[in-house]
């Protein structure tokens, strides 16, 4: 037999809690995970915050409890199975689609980009480019990735850690945008003469997926984006929920 291998005590610790908050529901105190864990408040909180500051766990407004952050859920996604959520969102897609006259796209976080997992062209036109589908983009200066940025907690934070301040300045100032309005307007800033517009969908409060229409500056001028904005958010409501836990 071979020599054990030599643990690294943090990690051991960081994984542990991870486990905790898992077996506790999906969210934990701080007493109770220290408590659970063998360990003291001041080594836990510390070992929280560095895994909410990487996104694999978040605190809500109003609950004091720590929960399985975006990151760490996105990391369950890519290993379970992303033709189930297709499989689930094609038929609003194709609702919007329809309504629209656009094309449709689906795109989930993945680390800190997007892929997309689906995509719906306009009624009448010719499906797009097949390897656009399992596409990964950067997530500035998309419309979806403006999504992400803004509702996925800690992501923002994190990715923007990366970039210039002069950057940092431009994007916060959209990303806040996007969080007041509740989506986020592409006007020919991603693709010279394509405007779209993308919404997030969420599942039990949390920001699963994105949801983005594109088509012609003259088909889809500001004005129609902001209505087809409002028509996309009504249209996810009708989604239902998974049964799985």
């Amino acid at each position: 037999m071979g020599a054990p291998p030599k643990l690294i005590q943090s990690i051991e610790r960081s994984a542990a809690i991870l486990e905790i908050i898992a077996q506790e529901g999906g969210g934990a105190r701080l007493q109770q995970i220290a408590a659970i864990a063998g360990i003291g408040k001041t080594t836990a909180h510390n070992i929280l915050q560095t895994l909410a500051h990487l996104g694999y766990v978040q605190r809500r407004p109003g609950d004091v409890r720590y929960h399985l952050g975006g990151r760490i859920l996105n990391l369950a996604r890519i290993a379970g199975d992303d033709n189930t959520l297709r499989r689930r969102l094609r038929p609003v897609l194709e609702t919007i689609a329809h309504k629209s006259n656009a094309t449709v796209w689906l795109a989930v976080p993945s680390g800190d980009e997007a892929t997309y997992l689906d995509i719906l062209p306009a009624p009448g036109q010719p499906d797009p480019v097949s390897s656009s589908v399992q596409q990964r983009e950067k997530l500035e200066g998309s419309a979806v990735g403006l999504i992400f940025l803004a509702f996925v907690p800690g992501l923002g934070k994190r990715v923007l850690t990366t970039r210039t301040p002069q950057t940092n300045d431009d994007i916060l100032a959209r990303i806040e945008t996007v969080r007041t309005r509740g989506y986020a307007l592409d006007l020919g800033g991603y693709r010279l003469g394509t405007h779209g517009v993308a919404i997030p969908w969420r599942e039990k409060g949390e920001v699963r997926a994105s949801i983005c229409l594109t088509g012609t500056e003259d088909h889809l001028p500001r004005a129609r984006l902001v209505r087809l904005a409002w028509m996309m958010m009504k249209e996810v409501e009708t989604v239902p929920f998974s049964n799985v836990e």
